[in-house]
């Protein structure tokens, strides 16, 4: 049996943008998606601590060092510039493989 478990976690990413006009994905710094083990893609839920919005997109990669976090598409429209997300994987595993899998958390600062 497999079950999903927790793979890379960003805590704390401050939206810098938003383009509704836009098929969909969440663009992330390739800094981050390195730090995070989250591949160009790769499928990630998206927690938005300011208003309790939830959804689920893909990753794509955004220039390295730009500390872009831009939300495309129609999930722009849950959503505003300088709101804070939470990004997740998840990765499915057998009991014997969760007991030695580590997952990637990366907890970007607060900013004011």
């Amino acid at each position: 049996m497999q079950k999903f478990f927790l793979s890379s976690k960003i805590h704390n990413a401050k939206i810098s943008a938003i383009e509704l006009d836009y098929e969909g994905s969440l663009s992330i710094d390739e800094e981050l998606l390195e730090a995070s083990n989250i591949a160009a893609g790769e499928q990630i839920h998206v927690l938005n601590s300011n208003n309790g919005e939830r959804f689920i997109t893909y990753a794509i990669t955004a220039p390295r060092g730009s500390k872009t976090i831009q939300v495309n598409g129609a999930a722009a429209r849950l959503c505003a510039t300088g709101d804070s997300l939470i990004i997740i994987s998840y990765v499915l595993l057998t009991a014997e493989e969760a007991l030695l899998f580590q997952p990637k958390i990366v907890h970007l600062p607060k900013q004011g």
